[in-house]
Formats: structure tokens, sequence, C-alpha cells
């Protein structure tokens, strides 16, 4: 397990200002979002009481140089990625793990959020410190995963939806009282089984009623309808396909007076597919990818938080890196979970004495990516191992 030495030496920072104030938000009566319900009347309907501490907390996660770090993993995910290493998949391992994680000295100047899951939200440090007060003197703006996870989606093409709606606003207040301030829900899109008008319907609504329901909790919601890389398709079957995903989940994010100031998107680059014979270069990736965000998404949203998906954690920066070469309307960064952590975790091997070195191994990738935000990534010193591929088939988390 992590040092006691080691686990002192994050610094301690003032209460940061996006947590300042937020203790009993009060209505926000200048904004309003109206929606047609007949040709002679207009219902007009106030945002939460929580907007302007949604804005402010979805510009603080979309700071300069700064992205997320992905730690959401479900536990039994977890066990996958500790299995990997010789570790069995126990409470205190996971403790164990996610300490080393969050005590990284300095990670707030290159990391704004970090997605925990449930058991992490509520779980202490192996020194007995909160992991959410950990994150926040180090001016990291903790997140929930809420969504309960992928199940076959009847009528479908062997597709699938995502659940956990029912009871969300309820576990969304409890995890704003336990100090979470923005949430994210994972949906798939895959393109080999179609994708169907339904799969990609039902995707849209419920990452809509989720933003909504978020929202009312005060709660930023990331948006993530993954396009899973699965397939031998090129790049242009992928433009065409998250042009018509992201269309659908601004429709219905616009029907559900989703605040779109407040939201943070977490898309998939627009790759060809994982098995196809050309690859693309990070110009064309950018290139393509620009392109679907110039056409589909408003500049009202303050942050594109992308996905890795699989690729490599060298081949996932320099994707970023190639889309900041030029100004965006957005803040375009990163919000990777194995991109950041692969070579991190085998650095570690659970091994109290590799904390440190396990520790530097995920500063290098947070540093790389921070420098991609900022558009300064050359690539130079990466080690062969960083540049390895994770794609795995059909992958579930």
């Amino acid at each position: 397990m992590a040092s006691a030495s080691l686990l002192k030496s994050a610094p301690v920072l003032g209460k940061p200002e996006w947590l300042k104030g937020q203790a009993l938000p009060q209505p926000s009566a200048s904004v309003v979002r109206c929606n047609p319900v007949a040709s002679s009347a207009l219902t007009v309907r106030a945002t939460s009481s929580y907007a302007d501490e949604l804005v402010k907390t979805a510009k603080t996660v979309a700071s300069p140089g700064r992205g997320i770090l992905a730690m959401d993993e479900s536990n039994a995910t977890c066990g996958k990625r500790l299995a990997s290493i010789g570790l069995e998949n126990t409470e205190a391992n996971r403790q164990a793990y996610r300490t080393l994680l969050v005590t990284v000295p300095g990670l707030g100047q290159y990391i704004s959020g970090a997605i925990l899951f449930e058991e992490t939200l509520y779980q202490s440090t192996t020194d007995g410190r909160k992991i959410v007060d950990v994150l926040v003197e180090q001016n990291i703006v903790p997140g929930i995963k809420v969504d309960k996870g992928l199940v076959p989606l009847a009528g479908s093409n062997n597709e699938s939806w995502c659940q956990g709606l029912d009871g969300l606003a309820s576990r969304s207040a409890a995890y704003y009282q336990q100090g979470a301030r923005f949430a994210k829900w994972r949906t798939v899109i895959s393109i080999p089984n179609g994708p169907s008008e339904l799969a990609v319907k039902e995707a849209a609504w419920g990452l809509a009623r989720y933003a909504a329901v978020s929202q009312d909790n005060g709660l930023v919601p990331i948006v993530e309808p993954e396009i899973l890389l699965d397939g031998d398709h090129g790049i242009d079957r992928t433009f065409e396909v998250a042009k018509k995903v992201w269309a659908e989940v601004f429709f219905y994010l616009s029907q559900n007076n989703v605040l779109f100031e407040g939201i943070l998107l977490k898309p998939s680059m627009v790759t060809p597919g994982a098995e196809a014979k050309d690859r693309a270069t990070p110009e064309q990736v950018a290139d393509y990818t620009l392109r679907l965000l110039r056409q589909r998404i408003p500049p009202a949203v303050p942050g594109i938080m992308f996905l890795s998906g699989g690729q490599s954690e060298v081949e996932a920066t320099l994707n970023l890196n190639a889309m900041n070469q030029a100004p965006n309307p957005w803040h375009i960064s990163f919000s990777y979970a194995r991109a950041l952590q692969n070579t991190c975790l085998k650095k570690w091997g659970g091994r109290p004495e590799n904390v440190e070195e396990a520790q530097e191994a995920l500063l290098v990738r947070v540093k790389a990516n921070s420098l991609a935000q900022l558009g300064k990534y050359t690539g130079e010193g990466e080690s062969e191992e960083s540049k390895q591929g994770m794609f795995v088939k059909g992958y579930v988390y």
C-alpha cells in the first residue's frame, strides 16, 4: 500500500472557487427554457435552481491545460485491472489503487475532474482521508458514474441500452450531498450492428433524461454516446454514424430543456474501425472529428472531453493534440481511463515499494495530455509500452 509519507505529499489548497457558496444554491430567475406546445401558446420552464452553479462547475472542469481522470470502473472491471497484475479483487486492493491515483502530488495542475464509481465516492484513502476531500484539496472536481450498465435492447439488431433512470433523482441528490458535482452516463452505439434507428433513439433519449435529472439535482451531466471502435469500417462510415447520433442526442436534450451551458460531452473521436485495413493519421482524425463537432455541437457547450476507447496512450494523446492546433469554440480535452492508467498500473504491480514510480508514470501521461490540450505535445521520449493499443473487441465494463 502507499506509504504515509507519499499520501501526505499532495498540496493542500484553499477552498476552490467552484465549491464556494454552493451549499444553498439560489434559483436563477433570469435563465429560462422555452418549449413550444401549441401554435398559440408557450410553456416556459425555469431551469434548475442550480443553473449558475452548473455553469461554473462545467467551466472549471473545462479549464485550460486540464482534463478528466476517468477512474469510474465498476468493481468487476476494477477486478479485471487488478487481475492483470496478479492481485485479488478485494476492497482493500481497490482502495490501495484508488489511493495511489488520487494522491499523486500536483495532479490537480493537469486534472480538473475525476469520475468515481459509487464505492469510491464514499471511500477513504488507506490513511483514512475521504477520497472526495483529497480531490478537492487538489482542486479537482469529484464526479460520479450514475448509469447502471448496458443490457440487451429487445427488438434491435443485437444492440444494447443503458439502464439507471429509475431512482436517479434520489441517488443524484445523495451524490451531491456526498460532494459530487458532475455525473457520467455511458451508452454505446455499435456500427457493425447497424446501428438501428431504435438503438440510436433509445441512446439519445436516455442520455437526455439523465441530463435533465442530473441538472435538477446540481450535477453537471457528461453526455457520452460512445461509438464503439469495433468493426472494419472506414473513417467515412464512422463520420456518418456520428453525425446521426449527435443530431438525435441534441434534439432530445433540447426537448428535455437541458441547459447546454451546464453540460459536458464525452464523444468518441472519429476514427476507422479498429479492424480496418486503412489507418488514419492524427491529422485525419482531427479533420473528421472537428468537422463533426462544427456540424453538430452548439458553441454554448463549454467542454468536449474525448474518450480514448481502446486507443494506445500515445495515439490518444497525438489525436487530441492534432485537434488543438487551431482555436475551437469549445474546450477540447480528454476524459481517459486506460489511456492514462495503463502504464501506471503495470508499474505499481500491487507492490508498496512501487507506488512512487507508478505515480510518476501517471504524472507523465497527464502532463502529455495537458500539453495536447494546449496543442503543444510533440510525442518525444515516449516509451514503446505507451504505444501499444488497448482495443478489446466487445469491451464491457
